[in-house]
């Protein structure tokens, strides 16, 4: 499932590539039968390319998968099980192998839904993105709502309170610079020539990072009502600090050893950063009413849980590969790539930290 942000806000919206089927012209995602000697998100990028012209880091783990009736050459009708992973479009063809054959159009995940025939389909590209719950960050929390009604006689006392805390906002402004970090990042473990701007960017967002997470701590000592416990307030956003810390631990681990080709499950684990990094970003609005969202802030860290445990098997697996292939001959490169997959695995774990840190929020307070 192809997909992009309209911008880099916590709320941005996402998009969803379709493609027309060849034969009858019904909205689709790319898809194929799995390619032999491909893992099965490698064969699904394979087919977006061929398809619909784009490319870009599939997530190893996927989405979910759907059922539908596919009707053979044969002309048998039989039921097929598509497993559906996203991919962060960082390039879009102008010319490629069905070009001829199919219409694609990017579409709004409430649009895709809509478009396409699969009722199972349509709940996966709905689950895929938060506008279905924007509305959660626009409500009051329950300190705000009482203060409303308020009785204008003590409203004296109200006015010698310290203020609240902007912490959501603070929140959702470092899951922005996290998204920017990781597709920084993603685009330089893609090989696409410009390896030094955004090796720069990461830094760059790093220190954005640091700037945040400094004013969430300001904002914790200063502030009499906090939204949840102050340690929760402060292990949630080191946390989320950590991720993007390790993101430039790997990236300069990358300059310094010139790396500038990158391995398969490296490609896979960024892949992995990146969707880790989106969930991260969904989550966030999503903390303005933890009783309401608490069933769906679960789902999304259940998945960027299963995430980190399919990034714990490719890391092992391309660790094992390389050392068969490189440490007899060239000791040097397998010691490099252990490094950079050792940054990697940190990213992701670092990740699996912040999910059970809003976990923890959702039991104290759902």
């Amino acid at each position: 499932m192809p997909y992009r942000t309209d911008g880099t806000a916590s709320d941005a919206a996402v998009r969803v590539l379709l493609i027309t089927s060849r034969e009858n012209k019904r909205w689709v995602i790319p898809k194929g039968n799995p390619s032999s000697g491909y893992e099965p998100h490698a064969a699904a990028a394979i087919e977006a390319d061929e398809e619909a012209g784009v490319r870009g880091l599939v997530c190893p783990t996927p989405l979910g998968s759907y059922r539908y009736r596919k009707r053979q050459r044969n002309g048998a009708s039989l039921m097929v099980d598509v497993d559906v992973f996203p991919l962060a479009v960082n390039r879009e063809l102008d010319h490629w192998k069905e070009q001829s054959q199919r219409e694609r159009r990017w579409v709004s995940l409430n649009d895709a839904a809509d478009m396409v025939e699969e009722p199972d389909l349509a709940d996966l590209i709905r689950s895929f993105g938060p506008s279905e719950f924007k509305a959660a960050t626009k409500r009051l929390g329950v300190i705000a709502a009482t203060q409303s009604r308020i009785s204008p006689m003590f409203a004296w006392f109200q006015r010698l309170l310290p203020k609240q805390g902007n912490f959501f906002d603070q929140f959702e402004a470092h899951a922005v610079t996290i998204v920017s970090a990781a597709d920084a990042m993603a685009r330089l473990v893609a090989d696409d020539g410009a390896a030094a701007d955004h090796i720069r960017e990461v830094i760059e967002r790093e220190h954005d990072a640091d700037n945040i997470t400094r004013e969430v701590l300001k904002t914790v000592r200063e502030t009499f009502l906090t939204p949840f416990d102050r340690g929760a307030i402060t292990a949630l956003i080191g946390a989320m600090d950590d991720t993007i810390d390790e993101m430039q631990a790997a990236v300069q681990a990358m300059d310094l050893y010139e790396i500038r080709t990158f391995e398969q499950e490296m490609k896979d684990m960024a892949a992995i950063i990146v969707d880790a990094a989106r969930l991260t970003a969904e989550a966030m609005p999503l903390l303005r009413d933890v009783g309401g969202n608490g069933q769906r802030l679960h789902e999304l860290t259940e998945r960027i849980v299963r995430m980190e445990s399919q990034a714990d098997e490719i890391h092992n697996a391309g660790l094992k590969r390389m050392f068969k292939q490189y440490a007899g001959n060239d000791t040097i490169r397998f010691m490099v790539a252990r490094e950079v997959f050792k940054h990697l695995e940190r990213v992701v774990d670092a990740f699996e930290d912040v999910a059970n840190e809003i976990d923890g929020i959702v039991i104290d307070h759902a």
